[in-house]
């Protein structure tokens, strides 16, 4: 064993666990690719202040969990704990949103960072497959992202997550509820943190998850009693087409989410069988996130979904994945001269597209079948010294123990005739 570990409340993805893992990531991604998404690649690490404004100076990312540090040059960076501020700003800084085709639609897949307590499914290391509409305010923007999640959700074959779906009103409507709020905490009996944190932020304490400040929090004022009539009529839009397209979700007037930055419209895909991290994934509309990090007003709607945490939905549930074989044919010589053929034959096959592998570090016979089941694949390509003077290899069907010998001259097309 090496010295040295991974970091704690991080893991390393290695095989035969990561195929699942890329399939998670390649099901989510499916719907975006065929709904005008493109893909984007931002860094791991960014300005600080990019966080700090967006994602908002009291959320906990912010204060507790960023990966922040400075650089020998005293540039401040922080690893990035979400997506969607650097998304962001990395449109604006291509100008994408004066390519004259609003909305924006941008998708994108990267590990995030948060100094958090490591428990199963919540990590300091972790991933994501994300979505961004930006520069458009249209209650059908905000369905298709929910309804693109549902989508590849379900082509996964998962059927026990819940969609919980809120409005935060706007900047015409949530002054006047944060200040009855505001009211209302303030006559609680909260620490020093909480009644900081109403100051700044109110709807982040109808988050906190302690049952002490829950049990305080019943009879306080509801955000949807708040709405203006331009938020409301929104919101019963974007309801209205969630229902029209067969997609269920329950309201829940206290979900606020963890960032600063969402209006409007918020929801969160939770799955019951993970526990107290029953959230796989969320977002909402951001409509005001672009002017806060210097850019024009751009409203924009978002989500965010977990891997880690998609993946520990499906073992709850029970599914397995059917992820093909990484090798479809495996070639064994026997002997030097064998060894040179089947190792011409190995490339031509990969160059017409078979997952070929090879027994390298010259096996014997026994060995080089036992690594050939383990591979996964259903074809053995067998040879020696006799069958090469004769002009063949035999063709082994790995699991009925059937040979064949097929010239070597056709073995690329006999291949792929026995793999159908």
């Amino acid at each position: 064993m090496s010295t040295f570990q991974a970091p704690k409340g991080t893991y390393d993805l290695i095989p035969p666990n990561s195929a699942t893992y890329l399939a998670v990531r390649e099901a989510i991604s499916v719907p975006l690719r065929n709904s005008g998404y493109g893909y984007i690649e931002t860094p791991g690490f960014e300005n600080v202040e990019l966080f700090a404004r967006g994602v908002g100076e009291s959320t906990d990312i912010v204060t507790k969990e960023m990966y922040a540090f400075e650089t020998k040059g005293g540039d401040k960076l922080a690893l990035r704990p979400e997506g969607t501020a650097s998304v962001l700003r990395a449109a604006l800084e291509a100008n994408l949103h004066k390519g004259g085709n609003l909305p924006v639609k941008l998708w994108y897949s990267g590990s995030y960072y948060r100094y958090e307590r490591p428990q199963k499914g919540r990590y300091r290391h972790f991933s994501q497959v994300g979505a961004e509409a930006i520069g458009a305010e249209d209650p059908a923007l905000d369905a298709e992202l929910i309804i693109l999640a549902h989508q590849a959700y379900r082509s996964l074959g998962l059927r026990d997550f819940r969609i919980l779906l809120n409005s935060l009103g706007d900047k015409e409507c949530r002054p006047v509820y944060r200040a009855a709020l505001q009211d209302f905490l303030r006559g609680l009996q909260l620490d020093e943190d909480t009644r900081r944190r109403i100051e700044i932020n109110p709807l982040r304490v109808l988050d906190d998850k302690r049952e002490a400040v829950q049990e305080q929090l019943i009879g306080a004022p509801m955000l949807r009693d708040y709405l203006c009539e331009a938020c409301k009529t929104y919101h019963e839009q974007v309801r209205e087409l969630l229902t029209a397209a067969g997609v269920a979700f329950e309201d829940d007037p206290k979900l606020v989410r963890g960032l600063d930055y969402y209006t409007r419209t918020t929801f969160e895909f939770v799955h019951d069988g993970l526990g107290s991290q029953s959230a796989v994934g969320g977002g909402g509309r951001y409509d005001g996130l672009s002017e806060m990090i210097g850019g024009p007003v751009l409203p924009s709607v978002g989500w965010a979904l977990g891997v880690d945490r998609t993946v520990l939905a499906l073992e709850a549930e029970g599914i397995t994945l059917d992820i093909p074989a990484a090798t479809a044919v495996y070639a064994v010589p026997l002997g030097e001269e064998a060894r040179r053929v089947l190792f011409g034959k190995v490339t031509e096959l990969r160059r017409a597209g078979v997952a070929t592998d090879f027994a390298y570090g010259g096996k014997g016979l026994k060995n080089a079948m036992k690594s050939a089941n383990r591979s996964g694949a259903r074809l053995a390509l067998v040879a020696g010294e006799r069958d090469l003077a004769e002009g063949v290899v035999q063709l082994k069907d790995l699991a009925s123990g059937e040979q064949t010998p097929i010239a070597l001259d056709a073995v690329v097309d006999e291949v792929r005739r026995a793999l159908g």
